[in-house]
């Protein structure tokens, strides 16, 4: 398969994207997941054997909203750049833009730019008219609505989801942009998923200084690839092979 450097960050980049958001994670999915627990009946929650299908389904459905705004971005990229379409100026200005907002999210997880999170406010006029079906879904009864309290929770404000849009919207195309945040929302797993085990974890983790500031310069180095496509790996490899 050949490298596209017009789809700027690979699937890869885009699940470890997820992945370092995952103590970003704790705090905001975790208090939803503890809400959707605590609304289980007391014998469904206390055996984690039955727990296990409604927290999968519940992640199922907030996936599937990412890969959904991740299409929405692919179509908003559609728009923007084709009055630039003949020189590859907009989607240029994308690829900067995004690496903009995702070296911001990494100075953020560092504990270096905490106003990030004001980006979050950007959605909350959307979310004021999405979060009361949500409400209307608990006390969660069945993997059906667990599935659909995913879905209407997956368009939870969050700055570190909207990072990852700004780099769905320079993937090329509606179905690599839906699939960029499908990757994104897959990396978020280990985190959300970890009943207790993986969770314990990366709460310890979060709480380690250095480790947060070791993940943010990890995300700006993906910003980096974002800007500089070519700089990523795998066409530096591909660069090689073919010369």
């Amino acid at each position: 398969m050949e490298f596209d450097l017009a789809f700027n960050a690979s699937y890869l980049v885009a699940f470890t994207m997820g992945l370092f958001s995952s103590m970003h994670c704790i705090g905001m999915c975790g208090s939803i997941i503890g809400t959707l627990t605590l609304s289980l009946s007391p014998e469904i929650r206390n055996k984690k054997t039955r727990l296990f299908p409604f927290v999968f389904n519940y992640n199922l459905g907030r996936i599937i909203s990412y890969a959904i705004a991740g299409a929405l971005a692919g179509v908003i990229e559609l728009i923007l750049t084709m009055p630039l379409s003949h020189d590859g100026q907009g989607h240029r200005l994308l690829q900067l833009l995004s690496a903009a907002v995702m070296t911001g999210a990494g100075l953020y997880i560092a504990g270096w730019f905490p106003r990030f999170a004001y980006i979050e406010k950007a959605g909350t006029h959307i979310w004021k008219k999405i979060e009361p079906f949500g409400r209307k879904l608990i006390p969660v009864k069945n993997c059906t609505q667990a599935f659909f309290f995913g879905m209407v929770w997956g368009w939870l404000p969050c700055g570190l989801v909207y990072s990852g849009l700004t780099l769905a919207a320079t993937a090329g195309d509606i179905v690599k942009s839906s699939l960029t945040m499908l990757s994104f929302g897959l990396g978020t797993l280990p985190a959300v998923m970890g009943v207790g085990i993986m969770t314990g974890i990366l709460a310890r983790l979060s709480r380690m200084q250095y480790f947060k500031q070791t993940v943010g310069l990890l995300m700006i180095a993906l910003a980096l690839i974002a800007a500089m496509p070519w700089l990523n790996p795998y066409a530096l490899t591909i660069h090689l092979r073919n010369h």
